[in-house]
């Protein structure tokens, strides 16, 4: 299937094959978060919601630390795919399936005292962070195919099977949704029956994507040690993925900043700036099938050595991810009041929401550039100018904040935001010309 991939034509039929499944994937993720709401709202406790939700976002967030065994997967996968290195490419996924067991197991071991520290911090009262707990203690057994899956699916994308990645969102999710209907509303399992929905529907989705990838298996090249545990390959995939780790951390304490800033300027307006996120999220959702696109793409074509499908590459898939981004901008132009609306109902939010909405009618165009370098950047694993870029880039966004706050208030706020989308497009643009050197 790769192989046949790899001989396609490098056209927008490609990129699209590549990139809408991806987006249809992204698209089924806020399902699954508010059925999990709606099947516990039906307790008629508020309790059980705020578990849910704290349980939830304190494992996402630990989950989220292992993100880079997606992004790393994809560049060295796809390299050695466009080198012909079949070996490589079986002893990857035998890496990652590793490093994922590994990393869930050690999450199993440190529970205690990582959930201890997440919930030292956390607003929950005493009986929310009881059931959170509860809940977090059941879903964490699953951490070693929750995060076994993100190389699974860098392995997958690398490949071009995204429609593969795709069948395990729906199959996780649906299944996932049928099991908390069932648990909680028919079987009164209650927070723990949410968990434990999740915890079978990560076992089978990861049990699903070792069943796609089952063409890996039936070759020896998967269990050639030697190779596998090979010392330059280890060492460059820590490297790799050591990048790609601190440069997310810095870009999570962008984010999280952005938050508790907004908070000191009252509820409406943190209120007002948690609705106006959705705008990015769903750009970012959009963007990612794009993205990923180029991963794979530019990655086949460095490690094939060919300058000018490397080029291409990057042209195509960026060229569609500005027609994304356009076509968001008048959306969020013409109907950006009207989500507002359906996301806040108070009025006083809404009026709020609506003064900032114009950042978010230019964040799609000022963004794309960064969105698709990363997707560039990590095709190429030019990891290494991914990390320093977003230093430079982390520093610039808090000269912005320092600077334009007291002049502009929450305007300034957002406008240091996309200052800092903006200086790791331009950083990354610049840095652009070392990964064609490369090929070269």
């Amino acid at each position: 299937m790769a192989e046949a991939a790899s001989r396609a034509p490098l056209g927008h039929r490609r990129v699209l094959s590549i990139a809408l499944p991806i987006v249809l994937s992204n698209a089924t993720v806020p399902i699954l978060g508010a059925v999990d709401t709606g099947v516990v709202g039906q307790m008629g406790e508020a309790a059980p919601i705020g578990a849910v939700g704290l349980g939830a976002i304190i494992l996402t967030s630990i989950y989220w630390m292992f993100g880079f065994l997606r992004m790393g997967t994809v560049g060295l996968t796809s390299q050695a795919l466009g080198a012909a290195d079949a070996g490589e490419v079986s002893a990857l996924l035998t890496r990652v399936l590793m490093a994922g067991l590994g990393f869930g197991a050690a999450l199993i071991v440190l529970q205690w005292p990582l959930f201890a520290a997440a919930l030292a911090i956390s607003p929950g009262s005493a009986a929310v962070e009881e059931l959170a707990r509860d809940y977090m203690t059941i879903r964490v057994w699953s951490a070693p195919a929750a995060i076994a899956l993100y190389g699974i699916t860098g392995w997958l994308i690398a490949q071009e099977r995204t429609r593969a990645v795709l069948v395990i969102q729906l199959w996780m999710n649906g299944l996932n949704i049928v099991l908390n209907l069932w648990f909680v509303l028919g079987l009164g399992w209650g927070v723990q029956g949410v968990a434990i929905a999740t915890f079978i529907a990560e076992w089978s989705g990861a049990a699903l994507a070792l069943w796609l990838c089952r063409g890996a298996f039936a070759t020896p090249r998967w269990r050639d040690w030697p190779r596998v545990f090979d010392g330059a390959r280890i060492k460059n995939m820590v490297s790799v993925n050591t990048d790609i780790l601190i440069r997310s951390l810095l870009l999570q304490i962008i984010f999280t900043s952005f938050l508790f800033i907004g908070a000191d300027f009252g509820d409406v307006t943190l209120a007002a700036n948690q609705v106006l996120l959705q705008f990015l999220y769903i750009t970012a959702y959009a963007l990612d099938g794009f993205a990923f696109a180029a991963e794979a793409l530019v990655g086949q074509a460095l490690g094939a050595r060919h300058l000018g499908d490397l080029r291409r590459s990057a042209v195509l898939t960026t060229g569609w991810g500005v027609i994304v981004v356009l076509i968001l901008m008048v959306a969020f132009a013409l109907g950006g009041g009207w989500l507002i609306d359906t996301m806040a109902k108070a009025p006083e939010v809404q009026a709020e929401a609506r003064i900032y909405l114009i950042w978010m009618v230019m964040a799609p165009i000022l963004g794309v550039w960064a969105w698709m370098f990363d997707g560039i950047f990590i095709g190429a694993t030019q990891t290494r100018d991914m990390r320093n870029m977003m230093v430079i880039s982390f520093v610039i966004y808090w000269l912005a904040v320092f600077t334009l706050i007291p002049v502009m208030g929450n305007h300034g706020l957002w406008l240091a935001l996309i200052i800092s989308f903006v200086a790791r497009g331009m950083t990354l643009g610049l840095r652009y010309p070392r990964i064609e050197a490369r090929v070269a």
